[in-house]
């Protein structure tokens, strides 16, 4: 009886009188494609532009600390405008929102490698950047609505699709860039392809607000985190309509700064980003200054992302399956450590093992997300927890890629960045220890509001 209420409740879509359970069925069907499409194209617009940044550089005239400015381009724009997408969400719809941040990733790809100059570059990269912003915020949201008894397993499948795509732009886009006459503007440009397809599944669901899991007044409803942000969904049905009167006293009172446990993830998400932005832009050039040949140094970030493909699967299962999740932050950090460590010691010599302990490390991103799923109750509390750990830890990881950029350049070798990197890791084992506790965020909120009472 339980298994077959989960599994109704795991693809739940919404409760309208004469809508055919056919179309339900239809539409949670184009929501898995979309996600699916959606994460592909999430990280394209960074590791295709590391894998031939000295190429950019030199077309470009920039200098090694404006190289560093342009890998932290991608954080800064990610807490910026990442914070603003529960509130587009609530007015426009999450599926909306979504499609149009695919439709600026795909202008902003096409349109960066020809506006001319480093400051257009650098602004048709913001847009294609706010695009992912966010979709990134609003993922683990749609993921929580639809499927929110399959929380581990979609986030594993939306983790994996992002790391193919990732690791696909840093395989493909130098030897597409040859075959394609050897200028990197075309081989940049090339990746706005993937993003048009991405809009398409998108767009029937730009129309389905209501299409949209509704929370019910139902508590059992609310806990299995069915219930809607802000009452921005689910306009057709009463229990749509109850679920928002519901959610709006809810709203003032959860102070999600109040919560250890978010602040924890927030931090243990900045730091995982600057070691995954520093790693997107800077590998490449790490193994290219130890002798590697271009080719060969892209193919070894693409082997650095595409350890995310089987790992983003397999991470979020197990660890929603443990009570605990700092064990397994703590393995991902010694990886990381290990990887480091390497390329300090023979980054030519070692090229392959560290390239696959950098990418293991890098799998703390998904473990972050599976976190957001699971340290909230309701579809309203991690669309909080998600723009708030996002939007924090993104800023947090601004200065690491440019600073990185600033020691290569005035240091003359990767010594110095490399014992940075080393150094961050270890208050990233820390903070992700602590975020991995069983508890929730709501339970915290209420904690501090009843002891300052």
């Amino acid at each position: 009886m339980k298994d077959a209420e989960a599994a109704r409740g795991a693809g739940r879509t919404p409760v309208e009188p004469g809508r055919p359970a056919a179309t339900r069925a239809w539409a949670t069907r184009l929501v898995v494609v979309g996600i699916v499409l959606a994460a592909l194209n999430l990280r394209p617009a960074i590791t295709s532009l590391g894998a031939l940044l000295e190429e950019v550089r030199d077309g470009l005239g920039m200098s090694g600390t404006l190289a560093g400015l342009l890998t932290s381009v991608p954080p800064l724009c990610f807490a910026l405008f990442g914070s603003q997408a529960p509130r587009l969400s609530r007015r426009f719809g999450a599926g909306a929102v979504v499609c149009a941040g695919m439709a600026a990733i795909a202008t902003g790809l096409l349109i960066r490698p020809f506006v001319g100059g480093t400051a257009g570059f650098l602004a048709a990269t913001a847009f294609a950047l706010m695009g992912i912003a966010v979709s990134n915020v609003l993922m683990p949201v749609i993921v929580k609505r639809w499927f929110p008894d399959r929380v581990g397993s979609m986030t594993g499948l939306y983790s994996m699709a992002l790391a193919l795509g990732t690791s696909l732009a840093a395989a493909l886009t130098v030897p597409l860039t040859d075959a394609l006459g050897g200028s990197w503007r075309t081989g940049l440009a090339l990746w706005a392809v993937v993003a048009v397809v991405a809009v398409v599944p998108w767009l029937p669901l730009v129309r389905e607000r209501g299409a949209e899991p509704a929370a019910t007044a139902s508590a059992g409803t609310a806990s299995a985190g069915t219930g809607s942000i802000g009452g921005s969904i689910g306009t057709g049905s009463a229990a749509a309509g109850s679920g928002r009167a519901a959610a709006r006293p809810e709203e003032p009172a959860m102070r999600i700064t109040h919560s250890r446990t978010a602040w924890a993830l927030a931090c243990f998400f900045g730091l995982q980003a600057t070691a995954a932005y520093i790693t997107m832009g800077w590998l490449p050039q790490i193994f290219r200054d130890a002798g590697v040949p271009a080719g060969e140094a892209g193919v070894l970030l693409a082997v650095t992302m595409a350890m995310g493909v089987p790992l983003a699967f397999v991470i979020p299962r197990v660890a929603t399956r443990l009570p605990h999740q700092g064990p397994v932050v703590i393995v991902l950090g010694a990886c990381g450590l290990a990887g480091y460590a390497g390329l300090y010691l023979a980054p030519a010599g070692g090229a392959w093992a560290w390239a696959l302990l950098c990418g293991i490390s890098n799998c703390a991103f998904p473990l972050a997300l599976t976190m957001v799923g699971m340290r909230a109750r309701s579809s309203a509390g991690v669309a909080k927890l998600s723009a708030f750990a996002q939007s924090t830890g993104y800023l947090i990881s601004i200065p690491g890629p440019l600073l990185v950029g600033v020691l290569y350049q005035h240091s003359g070798g990767w010594g110095l960045p490399l014992a940075l990197m080393a150094g961050l890791m270890v208050p990233q084992i820390a903070v992700g220890f602590l975020a991995g506790r069983d508890r929730t965020i709501e339970d915290e909120v209420a904690a501090r509001a009843t002891a300052t009472a």
